[in-house]
């Protein structure tokens, strides 16, 4: 694949996750080959640090590192040496940004998760925000803040494989176990889970085996996925977060919700892009519709993660967590 395929592939995703479209394509356009792309992003991240550090107020500079932490995500969607290393960097403008925008946010972390508990204390209702196959609780900073407007609190996290821990640890099967953990952590009775992507098979699962979860919500999340039918950057992708070819084959074959989607008794908004067909992938219409409370929200023109759709389905989505976990009428 080309840079300017490349570019143009996560061009969506990459906006969706916050960052100026204008300076997206004023960076990209200067890569030479795919291998730039981690090193061109990096250096992005490091020049909103320093604007961080010049800033006139303390307010900018937070909003500087937050874009920083953005940035330095991005960062890892290319394969390269130094892709923790992004990872870590992201993490770490996250938490420098949130301490100085909202000094109530607190570090929640614990076996197989850590992120950022946000909103206020006494929140009517607490969202888990879940992420997927190469995402990171960077990714979704906008879907956080449609969350925090809502009056909720918010825990985004990364789960084993995922963000700042993919480094030292591998996906897991059970993830409703990493959910149930954090549920613990955080100290709730009731929950709501959004997942993205794969984290919307992740986030399915809990909600179909944990009482606790009172909403839940999907975007662009797996039914099914074929190992063998998969695009082969998506199998390398695979196979480095969960430890290994073998490893990968092995995770894939559990991701099936034919069983677990009567299971959901929480009221369900899956979502779907019309535009988002990876080979392999079987989309959320199925769970939607064995789900006992389940309602299927489909984009036309929506891709994956449908970061090119963002007002089609984001207020709608919040409002559906909201209502449910908190009872007031839409």
């Amino acid at each position: 694949m080309t840079p300017t395929e490349f570019a143009a592939a996560q061009r969506t995703r990459a906006t969706g996750a916050g960052v100026d479209p204008h300076e997206y394509q004023r960076i990209t356009d200067g890569l030479t080959s795919v291998a730039d792309w981690g090193p061109a992003f990096l250096r992005t991240g490091h020049r909103y640090l320093q604007r961080a550090e010049d800033a006139g107020s303390v307010r900018s500079a937070g909003e500087y590192l937050l874009a920083a932490a953005r940035w330095f995500h991005l960062a890892t969607l290319a394969p390269y040496a130094e892709a923790h290393r992004a990872a870590v960097e992201s993490d770490h403008a996250l938490s420098r940004a949130l301490t100085i925008l909202e000094p109530g946010a607190r570090r929640v972390s614990g076996e197989g998760f850590t992120g950022w508990l946000r909103g206020p204390s006494d929140a009517p209702g607490t969202v888990v925000v879940v992420p997927g196959l190469d995402s990171a609780k960077e990714e979704f900073l906008d879907l956080v803040s449609a969350l925090l407007d809502r009056g909720l609190a918010v825990f985004a996290m990364d789960g084993p494989g995922q963000g700042v821990l993919a480094a030292g640890t591998t996906f897991v099967p059970d993830y409703e176990r990493v959910v149930g953990r954090a549920i613990d952590a955080l100290g709730v009775t009731r929950i709501g889970l959004v997942g993205l992507s794969l984290g919307g098979y992740f986030a399915a699962r809990a909600a179909a085996l944990d009482p606790r979860v009172a909403a839940v919500a999907t975007v662009s999340g797996p039914f099914r996925l074929e190992w063998e039918a998969l695009p082969q950057p998506v199998r390398d992708i695979m196979a480095q977060r969960a430890g290994g070819a073998g490893a990968a084959q092995e995770f894939v074959q559990h991701v099936d919700l034919a069983a677990l989607a009567p299971r959901i008794a929480a009221p369900l908004l899956v979502v779907d892009g019309g535009q988002d067909v990876i080979p392999g992938v079987t989309n959320g219409e199925f769970l939607a519709r064995l789900a006992p409370h389940g309602t299927y929200l489909s984009v036309p023109h929506g891709d994956h993660l449908l970061g090119n759709a963002r007002p089609d389905w984001l207020p709608h989505l919040s409002d559906h967590i909201a209502h449910t976990l908190t009872g007031t009428p839409a």
